[in-house]
This record gives C-alpha cells, structure tokens and sequence, in this order.
C-alpha cells in the first residue's frame, strides 16, 4: 500500500482500514496458539486434552476484544502489529506449557502466563481506547525523564533491589517480583522523544570536522554524557549489560534520528564500548559474563545455561524435535531466559528464524509509522520503541545463541514474565495507535464499499474528497 503522502501531482494518497486483513491474519494467529498446544498434549499423552474447548475460548476471545478494541476506536492503524504480537504471545504460551509438563508435578508456569496475558492485553485495549492521540505524552517530557531514571535504578536500593542469577534487575515487593526496567524503557522513549523534539536544531549543530566527520560541539554533550554515565551504572552495579546498552543505544538512536548527524552513533559507541572494556578490566562479575560468552566449556557448571542451549538448537538441527518431542527442561530458566533456546529445539533453526522474522515484521511496521508520521514527534517515539523492540531482540537471542555476552532480558511476548509481558503489549498499543494517526485521512472520504482492497483514492491536497 502507498505512503500516505503529497505526489508530485499534488494528490494526497489515502489509506484504506485494512480490518478486514487484520482479523483474517488474526484468525491465522490464534489457530496457530491453539493447534501448538493441542500438538504439545498429543506429543506427551497421545490424546486430544478434554479441556480444548475451554482453552481455545479464553484465547479467541483475548484476540477479539484487542481486535475489536483496534476496528472500533483506531480504525486506520497498522493491520500486521496485533496478530504477529498474538502469534508470538500464542507460541510463547505454548512452549511454557510444554516446558510444565517436565515437572513432577506438573507445573502452572503456563497458568501465570495467561494471567499476565490477559492484563497485559487489558492496557493494550486501554492504550488503545484512551490514548488516540499520542501527541498527549509531549506534555510530560521532564516528569517521564525523572521517573524513567528512578525505574532504571530502582534495582539497586537496599532492601528493594535483589540479585537474580548475577544481576541485580529485580525489584521484591512481598511475594511479587517486578523488573521496572520494562517500563522505564517506554517511560524514557516518550522522554527522549519529547526532548528531541525541543532540541533538535541545536544538538544538530557542527562542531569540529575530524576525519571527515562533524563532531558535536562540546557544550552539547551534556544529555549523552547523562545517559552514559546512567549505562555505566547499570552496568556496574545492576550486573547487565544487555540493559546498559538497551538504554544507551535507544538514547543514541533516536539522536541519530533527530539531528541526522552520523557522529552522534559513532560517539555512542565508541563511549559504550569503551565504559564497558573499563569495567571488564576492573570488576569480576563482568568478566565471567564475557568469559562464559568467549569459553563457555571452560567451566561446565558456571556456563551451563549456555552449553545445554547449545545441544538443545543442535539436536533440534533444521525443522526440530516436534513440540513436546524434545528436552527443554535441561536448560535452566528454558521458559524465560532461554525460551529461544528451547524454541530452536523443538521448532528447528527454522521455526526459530521465523520467530525472528515476526519481530521483523513488527519492527518494520513501526518504522513504517514513523516515516508516515505528520509530526516530529510520533516520529521519533515510533522510531524509538521499534528500535528497542529490535535491540531487545537482538541482545537476548544474541545471548542464547552466543553472538553476545549473556543478558537479563527477557525475549518480548515469549519469555515468562509479567513486567515483560505488560511492557510489550502497551509498546504494540502506542505503535498502532501512532499508526493510526499517520495513516488516517487528513479530510473526510466516502466509505468505500470494499475497504480492504489493494486500490488507494486519491484526493487533491488540502482538498476534500
């Protein structure tokens, strides 16, 4: 379909709803989530689970309120994000269910997961019918600043803050645990977006040319050098990298994407990398997580996560052991950490590779908002949350697979985890509802009797239809 843009011809391309795709797609999705389970029950018990019915009613009805949610009250948002988020959300649900049934006694991980499901797809429907103009979040750039910073470091007080497998992410209320980098991450992608937007001109000021490179100027550093020191923090004290550079890389990212200045990424990295090398060479835990990522067979019991994950993608080879055919449950953490892991064994290299390629998918269409965007702003917030969405990914699978040091995060609608899961589904909510607002007519047309076909219309700019 056509950008929705001025041509050369001064016609203005309109975009048609696209609902019906949507729900077709997510018919699709949810048939996916329902047969993944089914195969899981048969593969382990050799017989059709006598609760089918219910649990394909409680998953088709998630998917009709959010696709419901998304016809009635943002009509022209982006039909691909809502069922490749379900279709990943169903198979995420479905491995963990699979990952139960190796306990003695079964386990409920998978119970947990629908509970958060649900609430997280609750303020997806609530984003989605409350927040129809993203434009309202520019009012806050300050307020979300300092309250994303607090989220990101919430970790490290005592008494809150506790130590999970080598980093220190969690924060313990009572019986509940919550990992407020999640949100920080959405928190400070509104901030972030907002404060380019006031600023832009003046960070894309020239400083000195060095090697063919405009440098910043120095009395313009001041906002990276808040968010390195801030990475350099969590690295160090927090114990994860993958979060460090989460943060960082979003703030950089979106920079580069403000001022279209390309010394901006290149200063980033090279302030990230640098700060990271620093704290190898002086603190331990840093080095044990890049020597288990360089020599994991160097001490079998601190790597085993790692080296079970290895065998597991490798017995699985192409296509797979077949869901409920493997052994997942050798690998510790196999429902949240490592659930790619546990996704290249029984689904293959290539059940894993279109995982990724649905990621893709969402991150593309979030791209694609940002450059339909009207608005600055809605630019670089869509451009902002794709890229995270798209770093998230990279920096856990990249872990699993031992293209980068081992990380804390999680892998987004998949791995079990409330926050992460709460997170991701109000990340999908503002995506379309950015999209909506990028691609709904900039006057009013006539209903078109068939809204789902390919065709554009096409009315004079500034005009009515």
């Amino acid at each position: 379909m056509a950008e929705s843009e001025t041509t050369g011809s001064g016609m203005v391309v309109i975009y048609h709803k696209r609902r019906n795709v949507e729900a077709a797609m997510m018919l699709f999705a949810l048939a996916i989530g329902i047969i993944g389970w089914t195969l899981v029950e048969y593969n382990l018990h050799e017989e059709v689970p006598a609760n089918l019915p219910v649990v394909a009613g409680v998953w088709v009805a998630l998917g009709l309120i959010a696709h419901l949610a998304v016809r009635i009250r943002i009509p022209y948002a982006d039909p691909v994000i809502l069922p490749c988020a379900m279709l990943l959300n169903g198979l995420g649900l479905t491995m963990i269910h699979r990952i139960d049934q190796i306990s003695e006694p079964v386990a409920t991980g998978a119970h947990t997961q629908l509970m958060w499901t649900t609430i997280g797809m609750t303020l997806f429907v609530l984003t989605v019918t409350f927040l129809r103009d993203h434009r309202r979040l520019q009012a806050y750039t300050y307020i979300m600043f300092l309250s994303g910073l607090v989220l990101l470091l919430l970790p490290l007080v005592p008494g809150l803050g506790r130590e999970v497998m080598g980093a220190r992410i969690w924060i313990f209320i009572g019986p509940f645990s919550f990992q407020p980098a999640e949100i920080a991450k959405i928190v400070l992608a509104v901030a972030f977006a907002s404060y380019l937007v006031e600023k832009r001109e003046v960070l894309a000021e020239a400083g000195a040319r060095v090697l063919g490179i405009d440098l910043p100027r120095p009395r313009d550093l001041g906002p990276i050098l808040i968010m390195w020191v801030a990475s350099l923090l969590v690295l160090v004290y927090q114990r994860d990298l993958g979060t460090s550079l989460l943060f960082f890389g979003l703030f950089v990212m979106m920079l580069y994407t403000a001022t279209e200045r390309p010394s901006w990424p290149i200063l980033g990295s090279a302030m990230f990398f640098g700060g990271a090398y620093v704290g190898y060479l002086l603190f331990s835990h840093v080095q044990i997580r890049v020597n288990a990522w360089l020599f994991p067979f160097s001490n079998f019991d601190q790597n085993l996560q790692v080296i079970n994950a290895q065998y597991g993608m490798a017995w699985g080879g192409l296509i797979g052991t077949g869901l409920g055919l493997g052994r997942p449950g050798l690998t510790p953490l196999a429902r949240s950490d490592f659930i790619a892991g546990a996704i290249g064994e029984e689904l293959g290299t290539a059940g894993l590779m279109a995982v990724v390629m649905l990621y893709g998918l969402i991150v593309a269409r979030g791209l694609r908002a940002s450059l339909a965007s009207k608005e600055l702003f809605g630019k670089l917030l869509a451009a902002g949350l794709s890229f995270v969405f798209a770093l998230q990914v990279f920096i856990i699978i990249g872990g699993v697979t031992r293209l980068l040091p081992l990380t804390g995060l999680t892998t987004p609608f998949m791995s079990q985890g409330g926050s992460s899961m709460i997170a991701n589904w109000v990340i999908a909510g503002l995506l379309l509802v950015m999209s909506h607002q990028a691609r709904k007519p900039v006057a009013p047309v006539t209903e078109d009797p068939d809204p789902d076909r390919e065709k554009t219309q096409h009315v004079p700019a500034g005009g009515s239809a």
